[in-house]
């Protein structure tokens, strides 16, 4: 018999020996075939199996999903209360603030009716601009004060949605038109001739106009935030003192009729400075523009509706 050099030295495998050898058939190292056993692959398991992207998809899943909500805040057929503060926004010589209360009826989810009332007597104020102009050049504006504005109203919602905040709060909001009419209360103030002239509030007719931005914190209130353009007539200070050629005596009773000529009464005298008539000027067509915020609340608080599915 003859030897191989491998095999004389032990390290190899006999020449008449197959490959495969006797341990598969007996049950040793090897798995025989058709055994049903598994084997030890990679260690066992996962381990070992993939890169690390692979192994990632092993640890446990924390997703937070938010639901669609539908509409939240209903206003089909409820009222709201608007307690707002209004601010005036475009006139640079007197400021119009006011404090404000609004009340609507929704007819539908999208539609409603109601009035909307500011209060603006206590709040007139002239400002730094029309003081700083009339101390130093001498040069006067004329401007009024309000009382108080009324109208009615109809307001409509074209566009409604929500947003999510801070990844975690859900908000619903709307915007919406309003347009009506109504009436307002103003005066002069005077700043022609302060120390003679006494105006007394006068009423006018009105319209306004505005775009509002509703969100709601929860079903019964929200914040509010609106434009209106209120319009109206306004009757302004005459910049002319008396009448040229008019005497101006000082009146026994400034507020009895004037009189036509000197001695004929105790009133002022037609024309002259006392005369009421001399005190009012041209009558403009006034825009005033203002900004109003405040609380929007929904009565009654929690309304049961059947949403459509």
């Amino acid at each position: 018999m003859t030897f191989t050099t491998d095999e004389a030295n032990g390290s190899g495998t006999p020449a008449n020996t197959p490959d495969t050898g006797a341990a598969g058939a007996t049950g040793g190292t090897g798995d025989p075939a058709g055994s049903g056993g598994t084997g030890d692959i990679g260690g066992g398991g996962l381990d070992g199996v993939g890169g690390p992207e692979v192994r990632a998809q092993a640890r446990p899943i924390n997703e937070r999903i938010f639901a669609v909500q539908q509409i939240y805040a209903l206003r089909n057929r409820r009222f709201e209360l608007q307690p707002t503060v209004g601010i005036s926004l475009n006139d640079p010589y007197v400021s119009h603030t006011g404090l404000g209360l609004a009340a609507n009826y929704w007819i539908t989810n999208v539609l409603a009716a109601g009035a909307n009332f500011m209060f603006n007597q206590p709040f007139n104020g002239r400002s730094d601009v029309d003081l700083r102009a009339s101390r130093s050049i001498g040069l006067v504006v004329p401007i009024n004060e309000y009382q108080l504005l009324a109208q009615a109203n109809f307001t409509y919602v074209p566009v409604y949605g929500k947003f999510l905040m801070f990844n975690r709060f859900i908000f619903h909001y709307d915007f919406y038109l309003m347009a009506g009419v109504g009436i307002t209360r103003t005066r002069p103030i005077p700043v022609v001739d302060p120390e003679v002239r006494r105006f007394d509030w006068q009423t006018a007719i009105l319209f306004n106009a505005g775009i509002g931005l509703r969100v709601f914190f929860n079903r019964w209130i929200g914040f509010v935030a609106e434009i209106r353009n209120y319009i109206y007539p306004e009757r302004l200070e005459s910049l002319r003192i008396g009448t040229p050629g008019v005497p101006d005596p000082p009146p026994a009773d400034a507020m009895a009729p004037c009189q036509a000529s000197a001695g004929m009464g105790t009133g002022p005298l037609c024309g002259s400075r006392y005369d009421p008539a001399t005190w009012f000027g041209q009558t403009q067509l006034t825009d005033n523009v203002m900004i109003q915020v405040g609380l929007t609340m929904m009565f009654p608080f929690n309304p049961s509706f059947r949403l459509q599915k």
